[in-house]
């Protein structure tokens, strides 16, 4: 969970062209952040990328706006690890006067606005006071009984006709219903979530309204623990001592569903797509499970679901890897192409995979004061393990329907998903079914 917006719609307007002297206009040629190679091989977009510009690379992105992504594995740590330098403080950007209102990036970028997400320094912390043990208390148990009864739940829908297309029909749903529980919304509504955040991370005409529907849902929430508490996570951010707008409340309460949706289940898809396309994985889906936590841990350092993470803005004048960052400038995390940086590799066997194994040590979740807090990712990782473990249960002769290299990565530089998991199986019974 690292974000609480997740599009990259289309199409791409033309901002004002930045002035001269912007830094990804000086020096060697910016690299466009689109095109192919970012679904098809994005190791070795990386590779070129090191090779011409070293760690602190130029980028342009859409309508010609400048900034730098950062892709060496200790220049992250160097930029996550200096909020006073680097703070994530949009309100910094000295590109704001070229930035159109219908700006393709905006929804990922943000706007100054008083959530956990989109606050810094002291303001930040004081949203993180509130939000961080209100996920805490959420009982692990709880989540993962919740979880199986909603993963039976969605593969009932599907269990009796031996076809299913695993992404739509298991790994985007399951974790919105499951945080909606835990945030303290009845099943039905929770749906409807569902269906409201597919329209914002898909981008195009809905996506406007779907926010507007979003905001509603929360904004009712609110209201109605405030009449009613419950054991959630709403209520128990209601009883936070410290006082906090009705906005705020439910700006937070958006950001933890939101960040927690589709990273969560391209985790979710991803680890599936590589336990039935890697023989070193595909035999857990006929036998055992000591290969399901291996599996996404592998993922989070090859395949993570945020790539590319938005951002850091320079506070003052500065230096980076030899790069000259002006104050305003927006740094890029490049998370997965720091994953993959040969210097944390070099001399490790297996070019580190086996140290990989039972490390923490990735960026998958980003790192210092503003990355995903521990409780989140703690939930996402019992809805991924647990979602697997029943989909084993239930499907265990689950193969795909197509052939692996016909899967379809999501458009996008900044994400890591797949678009589509067809799968087909031994029709089976539903839970429900007394027979």
């Amino acid at each position: 969970m690292t974000r609480p917006s997740s599009a990259e719609p289309a199409p791409d307007p033309t901002p004002t062209p930045p002035p001269p002297g912007c830094p990804a206009h000086a020096g060697p040629a910016a690299v466009p952040l689109s095109g192919p190679g970012f679904q098809t091989d994005p190791r070795a977009v990386y590779r070129a990328m090191r090779r011409d510009h070293g760690p602190v690379v130029p980028v342009e992105l859409p309508g010609g706006v400048p900034a730098w992504l950062v892709i060496g594995y200790r220049e992250i740590h160097q930029v996550t690890s200096d909020g006073q330098l680097f703070p994530r403080d949009v309100g910094l950007w000295n590109q704001w006067p070229h930035i159109p209102d219908d700006w393709p990036l905006l929804p990922m970028v943000g706007r100054p606005m008083p959530s956990i997400y989109f606050t810094a320094g002291e303001e930040h912390r004081r949203h993180v006071r509130m939000v961080v043990p209100a996920l805490e208390s959420a009982d692990p148990y709880e989540i993962r009984g919740h979880c199986e009864e909603l993963a039976d739940r969605l593969i009932d829908a599907v269990c009796g006709r031996g076809t299913a297309d695993l992404v739509a029909d298991f790994c985007e749903p399951l974790p919105v219903l499951v945080l909606a529980r835990l945030i303290g919304f009845p099943d039905d509504e929770g749906t409807d979530i569902s269906r409201v955040l597919k329209d914002l991370a898909d981008g195009g005409p809905e996506a406007q309204s779907a926010h507007l529907r979003f905001a509603e849902h929360m904004g009712r929430l609110v209201a109605a623990k405030r009449a009613e508490p419950g054991d959630d996570i709403t209520s128990r951010m209601l009883a936070f001592p410290e006082a906090f707008t009705d906005e705020e409340y439910m700006l937070d309460l958006m950001a933890v569903t939101a960040a927690g949706h589709l990273t969560t289940a391209d985790w979710l898809g991803n680890s599936l797509r590589l336990m039935l396309t890697e023989t070193g994985f595909a035999d857990s889906m006929a036998r055992g499970r000591h290969s399901v936590s291996e599996a996404t841990t592998e993922v989070l350092w090859e395949d993570a679901p945020t790539q590319i993470l938005a951002g850091r803005w320079a506070a003052r004048d500065t230096r980076l890897a030899g790069r000259a960052v002006k104050a305003g400038d927006m740094l890029l995390l490049g998370l997965g192409a720091a994953n993959t940086d040969p210097l944390i590799r070099q001399g490790l066997p297996d070019g580190g995979a086996a140290a990989r194994g039972g490390s923490g040590a990735h960026l998958a979740f980003s790192h210092g004061e503003y990355r995903c807090p521990f409780p989140a990712q703690e939930i996402a990782e019992i809805i991924v393990r647990t979602g697997i473990e029943v989909m084993l249960d239930r499907l265990p002769d689950l193969e795909l329907a197509v052939p692996a290299d016909e899967l379809v990565r999501r458009p996008s530089a900044f994400l890591r998903g797949t678009t589509s998991l067809p799968v087909r199986f031994t029709p089976v019974r539903t839970t429900g079914d007394p027979s």
